[in-house]
């Protein structure tokens, strides 16, 4: 099983879904998006599978920043959005053998067991 999540460090939900993976012995690869941004070809497929929508971070400081306009954005729009700024990708995105199924962490248990093939 190769699980990867994305996301930062000091993040809170980030530290639940951490604390939730070690306890449930999920194995997985954390990637700090800080550090490493994903790049913009793995941003698009996270949309193709995903859609942009759900993948905004709304609470973040640089999506408040962003004009009026974002609210009319294409998904094409929205990926060289995330692509240059990882900050405003929502977090943390778990990505199961190459393909994103999950952003954030508030779905039920069984869901979210589902969604990463537990």
């Amino acid at each position: 099983m190769s699980i990867q999540v994305y996301g930062i460090p000091n993040c809170g939900t980030c530290k639940k879904v951490f604390t939730w993976l070690d306890n449930n012995s999920v194995e997985y690869e954390f990637i700090n998006t800080k550090e490493n941004p994903p790049s913009r070809e793995m941003i698009q497929s996270w949309v193709e599978a995903l859609g942009s929508k759900p993948m905004r971070n709304t609470s973040g400081q640089s999506y408040r920043a962003l004009g009026e306009e974002k609210k009319t954005w294409t998904d094409e729009q929205w990926v060289e959005a995330f692509a240059n700024d990882a900050m405003l990708l929502k977090r943390p995105l778990f990505v199961n053998q190459g393909t994103a199924v999950l952003v954030g962490f508030r779905a039920q248990e069984k869901a979210i067991r589902e969604k990463l093939g537990l």
